[in-house]
């Protein structure tokens, strides 16, 4: 029996019923894990733990007392700090870090039964598209087959690793993409909630003010269930909202109609797509026409600039964020240095990589004395705008549809431009900038037979309409049988 394949929803039906244990699903999955190797996935794995939790979730299904994700084997992104586990960011600079303590979302997500298999492969400190820039080497894209794709950024091992079967679900981080990009890449369900829904609190920081935990999973579903335990408030982290968290499974039990639902889509993502996305986008927008939705045209002027404020943005949050790593403490330390300046210098040198340096030198530069104004203080201004051309759109529409990526997942090295690769964020940091959420899901395959996703935005804290417009459409549009073969 493939019990790797299954979802979290179709795992807990065979539990309850007692068609398997826990222990034999993690059986399967630790033989998957084995087998998909090449694809370096993971960083970190803690099995003999995980097996220790599979006798305690069998003991609690056993007794008829399972919590919420009882059994639920998932993958965590290794900018996530657990406790006794290693959390490398994916960076020599921590390659050797132990923390002391969980991060919020993981404390919630272990009190309700899940079982971690261990740390996700990243982009270094969540900077990246592309998988490429991680310290313990790039992530590879199960659907590439004998050819070495790009599984996406920053979250391309949590992305693959669910893809491929090594577990059910993962956590990713999205500051500007990061989990709705790779989600596309590998075919498979990614969502970044509305900012403060969950808490950054224990998750290596990048970018403050754009940061997100976000669930990987196969379906929608799996997918709302697992936000529902991650979101809340959190006293740690003061930036996490107050309001109530629904049941965003329960919403789902009751389908909705798409008569009279009114839909946007951005005419110059559409546009800046390639071929097959655009025809593929489409696709969609007929069928939901054809269920009676509204589906119209929009135009975001400031749109062509997102690129660029985001990539300002956060690299002076990142500047700030990573001053820390000074060799000091508990980070990498150069023995090459015969006094304290130099130490500074050598240690981040050699405990940073190529594209981190690059940010931060652009960051540090922005938010120089001489040119804060010019450069911090206008990007915030262009923020705002970009804040009310949403606001307007939603006014008049429930949900705004783009392509998740503007093309389909390309080869590792084939982007070599560093101002290329960030465009491949093209379509995912708009709403990042001001907090929104967005969803992305599979809707079919490309030229070369490689994933396409959809991108469902929403306004602040409806991620309850965008779970229930994509649970319709995934029914119509995504593959999921791919898993079951």
């Amino acid at each position: 029996m493939m019990l790797y394949k299954y979802t979290y929803s179709e795992l807990r039906a065979g539990y309850e019923a007692k068609d398997f244990t826990v222990k034999e699903v993690l059986a399967s999955y630790i033989q998957k894990i084995e087998e998909n190797q090449n694809l370096n996935g993971y960083i970190t794995l803690c099995l003999e733990q995980a097996l220790q939790e599979a006798k305690k979730a069998d003991e609690n299904f056993a007794a008829g007392q399972p919590r919420k994700l009882e059994g639920m084997p998932i993958a965590v992104k290794d900018n996530f700090c657990m406790k006794g586990l290693r959390t490398t960011a994916a960076s020599k600079m921590l390659e050797n870090f132990i923390p002391h303590y969980n991060s919020s979302v993981i404390d919630r997500i272990l009190n309700e039964g899940v079982i971690v298999l261990g740390k996700a492969n990243m982009d270094e400190f969540a900077m990246g598209s592309s998988n490429e820039t991680s310290y313990f080497g790039s992530v590879l894209n199960p659907w590439g087959n004998d050819k070495a794709i790009a599984p996406g950024g920053s979250s391309g091992g949590s992305a693959a690793i669910v893809a491929a079967g090594s577990s059910v679900a993962a956590l990713g981080t999205d500051t500007g993409g990061s989990v709705r990009q790779p989600a596309s890449f590998c075919g498979i369900t990614g969502m970044r909630p509305t900012y403060g829904l969950c808490s950054r609190y224990g998750i290596v920081a990048f970018a403050s003010s754009l940061d997100q935990a976000g669930p990987m999973t196969r379906d929608v579903a799996d997918n709302a269930l697992l936000l529902s335990v991650m979101a809340g408030h959190d006293p740690k982290d003061m930036t996490t909202l107050t309001e109530e968290i629904p049941d965003y499974s329960a919403i789902l039990k009751n389908p909705i109609s798409l008569k009279g639902k009114s839909f946007a889509y951005i005419e110059e993502c559409l546009s800046a797509s390639d071929e097959a996305v655009q025809r593929n986008m489409q696709n969609v927008f007929a069928l939901l026409r054809e269920r009676g939705a509204i589906v119209d045209p929009i135009s975001l002027k400031l749109q062509k600039y997102a690129i660029s404020a985001y990539v300002l943005i956060s690299a002076c949050e990142a500047s700030s964020n990573l001053a820390r790593y000074d060799g000091v403490r508990y980070t990498h330390r150069s023995q090459n240095a015969d006094k304290l300046s130099n130490l500074y210098n050598e240690s981040r040198s050699e405990g940073f990589g190529a594209e981190v340096k690059r940010r931060l030198c652009i960051g540090t530069y922005a938010l120089s004395a001489s040119e804060y104004e010019e450069f911090y203080l206008r990007v915030q201004k262009l923020r705002r705008l970009i804040y009310n051309d949403f606001m307007s759109v939603f006014a008049k529409y429930d949900l705004i549809l783009t392509p998740t990526s503007p093309s389909e997942p390309f080869v590792l090295g084939e982007i070599q431009s560093p101002c290329a690769m960030y465009a491949q964020d093209h379509m995912t940091v708009m709403n990042a900038l001001v907090g929104l959420p967005g969803l992305s899901i599979p809707s079919g395959l490309g030229a070369q037979g490689l994933p396409l996703g959809l991108q469902i935005i929403g306004n602040f804290l409806s991620e309850s309409d965008i779970y229930a417009l994509a649970h319709v459409l995934e029914k119509e549009i995504a593959f999921q049988s791919w898993l079951k073969k």
